[in-house]
Parts: structure tokens; C-alpha cells; sequence
């Protein structure tokens, strides 16, 4: 078997995305034959050599899986939770060894989708990819119209401003004083739909992604999951230039 790059093993071992890897190389967190390697450039046999992570050797899944959760409030997107709070890993309960690919905080329910296919993971949350994640958000107050038109412009949150988004009123309650929006982004900076709305003046009640990439839970309800099938994973894999009738 010919020699390949360590952090390339890493994401197809499901361990992490190939960008994770490497950071998990350069932090002294791998042992290539009982040896510690920080070295980007490392090269394994994995015919031959042993690769280990948090004491465990780590080998390639011969199975890739794809799935599909509808996350629940309350359960956290990391792998080794410091708080012990629910981790969406309990939800899914499969023999290969996988990972979330991107994030939802706790407090955000929706489509989250999970692998053991690293390089599928740096497809998926690489920004060049263009993925569309759509969401559900009840916010406080009924929006004006000069405010869905800066969220669809973009605006600016920590130095940063987002890209043009797509904006849609699902609802106003005049009673309770809210607004109900379905927003898409192809970002996935840190609790981006939240901030977004803060800049424009108006704090988020509930937040739910409700797609991604045209892919969407309404069928799944919260807590339960499914294997994705081969023509969402292509889709997924190719980008969003493939999404316009999906």
C-alpha cells in the first residue's frame, strides 16, 4: 500500500476534518508507531504503521455512513463535552465512529448531519463549496422592512461582514410582538444567524435550521435521524451549483 499523508489518514478515518487533523498534528495529539509527530508533512504505510489518537489506534472505517439528525435544544455538537452536558453522539447510535459535520450551538434544534468521512467533512464546511443552510427564526418584535433588507445585503458582525442572505417573512404576531423569518446563509461563522439579527435590532427567541442544501427535517421529528441517501450525499459533495431543483 503506497504512503499517504498522516492528516489525509486522520479524515478518512472519521477522526476529523483534514483542517482539524492537521491542528490535532501540530498540538502533539498523534503517535505514528509510539512516537508523538508534529510534522504537517508525516507520511504513514497504513498497511504498516500504527496511528494513534487519545490512546486509541485509529484505523480506517471500511463502511463510510452519512446521516441525517434532527437535533434537539439542549445537546451540545462536541465530540468530549468539559461541562458533561448531552452530546448529539448519544442520539446516534451506529457501530463506525463518527463526527458532526459543522456545528449547532446547544440552543439551536435542526438539521445537523454527521459522518465518518473526513473528507466529505472539509467539503461540506469548506466556504469555497457554497453549501445554503436554511433557517427558522422567531425573533422579538415585528421587522421592518429596512432591517430584512440589511440582513439580505449583508451586515457587519465583529469585523465581519456577512454575505448577501435570503430573507423571507413567514409570520408576524402583533399579540405576542413577534416575527417569524426563514433565513438562508452559505456562511456558518459562530452563532451567525443570532448576531446578524442583534445588528439589525432584534434578539432571536427560537432558532431552527430547518435545511441544508435543500436537505430538511420536517419529515424527522426532534431526536431521530436517518441515513442520508447517495444522490443528497453527491449533491452535498459537488456543492450548491447542483441544488436549484433539488
Amino acid at each position: 500500500m503506497e504512503e499517504i499523508r498522516l492528516q489525509k489518514y486522520l479524515a478518512e478515518a472519521g477522526i476529523a476534518s483534514r483542517r482539524k487533523s492537521e491542528e490535532l498534528i501540530l498540538e502533539g495529539k498523534i503517535k505514528v508507531n509510539n512516537k508523538t509527530v508534529k510534522e504537517l508533512g508525516t507520511k504513514i504505510n497504513p498497511s504498516k504503521d500504527k496511528v494513534e489518537y487519545q490512546g486509541k489506534v485509529i484505523k480506517k472505517e471500511q463502511e463510510l455512513v452519512y446521516i441525517l439528525l434532527n437535533k434537539p435544544i439542549g445537546y451540545v455538537t462536541t465530540a468530549n463535552d468539559q461541562f458533561g452536558r448531552d452530546q448529539v453522539l448519544d442520539l446516534v447510535k451506529v457501530k463506525q465512529r463518527i463526527v458532526p459535520v459543522g456545528r449547532l450551538d446547544m440552543y439551536t434544534s435542526g438539521a445537523l448531519i454527521l459522518t465518518n468521512d473526513g473528507d466529505f467533512v472539509y467539503k461540506v464546511t469548506h466556504p469555497k463549496h457554497e453549501i445554503e443552510k436554511t433557517y427558522t427564526v422567531t425573533i422579538k418584535g415585528i421587522i421592518q422592512k429596512e432591517a430584512v433588507e440589511k440582513l439580505q445585503q449583508g451586515v457587519e458582525i465583529e469585523n465581519y461582514k456577512t454575505r448577501p442572505a435570503k430573507v423571507k417573512i413567514l409570520k408576524t404576531d402583533e399579540e405576542k410582538k413577534q416575527t417569524r423569518l426563514e433565513i438562508t446563509i452559505h456562511e456558518g461563522k459562530n452563532r451567525q444567524i443570532r448576531k446578524m439579527c442583534e445588528t439589525v435590532g432584534y434578539k432571536v427567541l427560537a432558532l431552527h435550521r430547518s435545511k441544508i442544501a435543500g436537505i430538511g427535517v420536517k419529515d424527522l421529528p426532534l431526536g431521530k435521524w436517518r441515513y442520508l441517501k447517495k444522490d443528497e450525499v453527491k449533491k452535498l459533495s459537488m456543492g450548491t451549483e447542483h441544488f436549484d431543483n433539488f
